[in-house]
């Protein structure tokens, strides 16, 4: 039976999956102000094994939120993914955050196009498209928000962590917010398996995480 852990840490939720089959088994999740990934990660990877009473030894292969997102986040998923492929000698593969976080709106809206946001700070936000079909009507980027973005693709369903904040200067658009769909790692349940299936592995010893945005620290207040 195959069984694929799956990690996504690309926002503030930390959220830990297990696919059996392709068909997701369990799941911990936890959203919470901060970023809590890396005291949180590796107890969820536990729980979510003993609900399916399977140690990590049966795992077929790891999959990870591979980016845009958090560059802390990231680099956590990524690390702890690694770990645990050479560990048991198994797979890596890579799931774009916004994609995963697409699959989960086709479910709820299978005839919208559809607008996945990630928050990138100020008015910023990493964001995909996709039509009903699944095609992209965008490429993944990282775009300043204004009132008339994305009026070429209205109507438009938008969604995610960074949704919030564009809620106010969209008034006046033919687009709807959906607050309830945010990461998680039970949005890469099926593209996980589609890729195991055909083999479509990453190199884990030279596998980077896609940030999109080069990381800058911020200064430390006095």
């Amino acid at each position: 039976m195959t069984y694929i852990l799956h990690l996504e840490t690309a926002t503030k939720v930390c959220s830990v999956a297990l696919s059996k089959g392709g068909e997701l088994c369990a799941l911990k999740e936890l959203q919470e102000d901060g970023y809590s990934h890396g005291e949180n990660l590796t107890l969820f990877v536990e729980n979510v094994l003993n609900q399916e009473g399977i140690s990590s030894k049966e795992l077929s292969a790891i999959s990870v939120a591979s980016g845009p997102g958090s560059y802390t986040g990231l680099r956590i998923g990524v690390a702890t993914a690694k770990g645990f492929c050479f560990a048991h000698d198994i797979p890596l593969i890579a799931i774009d955050s916004l994609t995963a976080l697409s699959e989960q709106a086709k479910l709820k809206h299978p005839n919208n196009n559809l607008c996945s946001v990630i928050d990138a700070r100020r008015m910023e936000v990493y964001n995909l498209f996709i039509d009903p079909s699944g095609d992209r009507l965008k490429e993944i980027s990282a775009d300043i928000i204004e009132a008339d973005s994305y009026r070429k693709f209205e109507p438009f369903v938008y969604f995610g962590d960074g949704a919030e904040k564009l809620r106010e200067i969209w008034t006046d658009r033919n687009c709807m917010i959906d607050t309830s769909i945010l990461s998680s790692a039970k949005g890469q349940v099926s593209l996980a398996f589609e890729k195991f299936t055909n083999a479509d592995f990453v190199d884990v010893a030279y596998f980077e995480p896609f940030y999109l945005k080069d990381f800058i620290a911020g200064k430390k207040v006095k």
